[in-house]
């Protein structure tokens, strides 16, 4: 059952936040109260790690099933110690060059992890944040802190305090405003609890960097995939249906001009029968839309660019009450991969392609 709480917006410094703030929010969290926070990759909607009453209240405020697991957050190597039983060599690798950073990585969980957290596996989640209020907030709080993204479940990830805000108002007690996040898509999240790293969710530490690392680490595309979105999951954004707007939406692919193509020939089909259509487009195919009566959101040229405008694009023709969007794909090397992977995920699968019916 969701509580109702007078939820406080505070706006800190990204880059030097203001101690006695981060205390506060620190206290909340040792209490077991929601706090949402900046990272570098999306909000995060934190709370105690340790404590099974106040894990509860994050799948209450976001209504999330209880077979999508959270991850740990924290901001020294030390607080492993009570998440997990074993962390190989090839976890000692990857953190010593991505932590901390937008990389997750799933290892033998300790008893002291509550299996809420872990969806009932033996297995938890740990990332550690790079982002200075998210460091602050965690060494404060002298503890970890599960925090997914802070958003209605399945809702568009916010990239903005005032994202969260329209998502969880009166359900968390305080958000620390630390302004836009960097990164815009979620961590990259690599399975290292079995005998073959895998990555689970491709992230904001890109394939090729993890292969620098660990050259025989499998690609999302070389493992198993379940559509079974019901099914218990090992990592968070495991459903084929996710980080997705409240209106249908489709992913376009194909060169550059067959994408504008497909996209002019789907805008003016459905226009023809009175839709209100947006659009996610990059910069340079702003022109071929002009005129055309889309909603245009522009998401830049690179997919980096793309990455950290993606949800906010959403979000805004979210609220410009379209009824369907549009979104083309970018490049799929470096953080196209995970663009891609969140386009699938907010499309649910749906791809559109010349020739159209």
């Amino acid at each position: 059952m969701v509580q109702h709480k007078q939820t406080r917006v505070v706006h800190v410094d990204a880059q030097r936040p203001d101690a006695a703030i981060i205390e506060e929010a620190a206290s909340l969290l040792r209490a077991g109260e929601l706090v949402i926070f900046p990272t570098e990759t999306v909000y995060g909607l934190g709370t105690n790690a340790l404590q099974t009453t106040a894990v509860e209240q994050i799948f209450a405020a976001k209504e999330r099933p209880y077979s999508d697991p959270l991850i740990a957050h924290i901001a020294d190597l030390a607080s492993l110690e009570v998440l997990v039983t074993d962390f190989p060599d090839a976890a000692r690798k990857l953190a010593h060059s991505f932590w901390p950073g937008p990389l997750t990585m799933v290892l033998p969980a300790s008893a002291r992890v509550p299996r809420l957290i872990t969806a009932g596996l033996d297995s938890v989640a740990v990332r550690m944040p790079s982002h200075p209020v998210a460091q602050a907030l965690i060494r404060a709080a002298a503890l970890p802190i599960a925090a997914p993204s802070a958003n209605r479940f399945m809702h568009i990830s916010p990239t903005t305090a005032q994202h969260a805000l329209a998502d969880l108002m009166g359900r968390v007690a305080l958000i620390l405003d630390g302004g836009p996040c960097t990164v815009g898509v979620e961590s990259t999240i690599v399975d290292l609890s079995g005998p073959t790293p895998t990555i689970l969710r491709p992230g904001g530490v890109s394939l090729e960097a993890l292969r620098v690392i660990l050259p025989t680490i499998m690609s999302p595309e070389q493992r198993t995939i379940t559509h079974n979105d019901n099914a218990t999951q090992k990592a968070p954004g495991q459903m084929l249906t996710h980080y997705s707007p409240r209106v249908p939406a489709f992913l376009v692919e194909g060169t550059p001009e067959e994408m504008r193509n497909t996209m002019q020939a789907e805008v003016q089909r459905r226009q023809a029968t009175g839709q209100r259509v947006g659009i996610l487009i990059a910069d340079e195919d702003v022109a071929s839309f002009q005129g055309s009566g889309a909603h245009i959101y522009a998401l830049g040229n690179a997919p980096e660019q793309a990455a950290a405008r993606l949800y906010a694009g959403l979000r805004v023709l979210e609220d410009a009450e379209v009824e369907v969007i549009l979104c083309r794909n970018f490049s799929e090397q470096g953080i196209g991969l995970a663009l891609r992977d969140r386009l699938l995920k907010a499309t649910g699968g749906k791809v559109l392609r010349l020739p159209l019916a």
